[in-house]
């Protein structure tokens, strides 16, 4: 689809933000960990909710995001706790990160799995239900991978079936119904809450650490001089730096509080060009690390993994204005130079906010 009918590009205004109260669940992974310091940055009222940081090391703990907001500790699989959250917080934006977020754990943990996943985001609507009566928008975020992937060569709209081939995707799937479903039995008065949905997936940045994830293991491997063990490099993603959906779950949050309208399912995938194969981003990240960076086929065994996926983002470029504005090398140059400082002992704060205020510039001047 053309361009030419898109909305006026949009940006993530501090206007809209500015004394926001926000509630985020899982601020302490490695997304939720980046989307709170940029509503910090933006001078939102920022309220965290979750059990901890998912890793050691964490960006959470080196950002030291726990600075700049106030932070409630429960497991999103408790209803009470996260009735208890909603009711003391009282937020009028939310967005649910809260998740089991890997594939390979869910074969390994598939109760858990979809209790978080599933069970979580219940819990989470269902405190809007109950206590929400200041809440004006839930962003509920899920995954590209919510989809039932056909491994076509074109991207998913938002109205193709939901589906999942193992558990994680599966749960995302079920989330995106109980989205619908909630939306449509207790959130349909456009004067009451909006609920929307954001599905995105294969992000990348600097301060990840999950486990069996591309970019973590080759920066862990960078980081310690071995080389790195890669699997399915021939696999094609629509790779893109986290800051690009967090702009797209903050514009869409702004769109939902002021018109009920933009209460259904949204895409923020990458530009087409940045569909690349795992093999090329090892080799570019090899290429911008400033030692020897090897690495060696893992050749398994492994659980299933889609070989293709890619997201239709044209409803949210068309509606909504957004663009993703950094594109793949420009996030892997960002990447590269956020584990060196790390690895130079900088501040890790001063160096993610930096990286957001010179995103910011760049969506600014799109």
């Amino acid at each position: 689809m053309s361009d030419s009918s898109s909305a006026a590009p949009a940006v993530v205004d501090p206007d809209f933000w500015r004394e926001r109260r926000v509630l985020v669940t899982g601020h302490s992974g490695f997304k939720g960990t980046w989307l709170a310091l940029w509503l910090q940055s933006l001078g939102a009222r920022v309220t965290g909710f979750s059990s901890g940081p998912p890793t050691q090391p964490s960006l959470h703990d080196l950002a030291r995001v726990g600075e700049g907001m106030e932070s409630i500790e429960g497991d999103v699989r408790d209803a009470e706790s996260v009735a208890r959250a909603v009711a003391a917080s009282r937020p009028e934006v939310i967005v649910h990160m809260a998740a089991q977020s890997l594939v390979r754990r869910s074969f390994v943990e598939p109760r858990d799995t979809y209790a978080t996943n599933v069970m979580g985001t219940v819990n989470v609507l269902d405190a809007v239900r109950r206590h929400g009566e200041g809440v004006r928008a839930v962003v509920n975020v899920t995954s590209d991978k919510c989809y039932e992937n056909r491994e076509w060569e074109w991207g998913y709209r938002e109205d193709e079936p939901m589906g999942g081939h193992d558990p994680y995707s599966n749960s995302k799937g079920c989330a995106e119904l109980v989205t619908s479903a909630f939306r449509s039995s207790f959130f349909a008065d456009p004067d009451g809450p909006r609920i929307a949905s954001a599905r995105a997936g294969n992000v990348i940045g600097g301060g990840d650490w999950g486990e069996d994830r591309l970019v973590p293991d080759i920066m862990r491997a960078a980081l310690a001089g071995e080389p790195a063990r890669v699997r399915n490099p021939n696999s094609i993603r629509p790779w893109q730096h986290v800051l690009n959906p967090l702009s797209g779950y903050l514009v869409l949050a702004q769109a939902l509080y002021e018109s009920a309208e933009h209460a259904a399912g949204w895409n923020f995938g990458p530009s087409d060009a940045d569909a690349r194969p795992v093999g090329w981003l090892v080799e570019r990240i090899a290429e911008l690390w400033p030692a020897e960076l090897g690495w060696t086929l893992d050749d398994g065994p492994h659980p299933h993994e889609a070989r293709y996926l890619k997201l239709d983002s044209s409803r949210a470029r068309q509606q909504l204005g957004w663009r993703p504005p950094v594109g793949l090398h420009e996030a892997l140059q960002s990447i590269v130079e956020w584990y060196q400082a790390l690895r130079d002992g900088a501040d890790m704060r001063a160096v993610t906010l930096g990286q957001i205020e010179a995103f910011s510039y760049a969506a600014d001047s799109a």
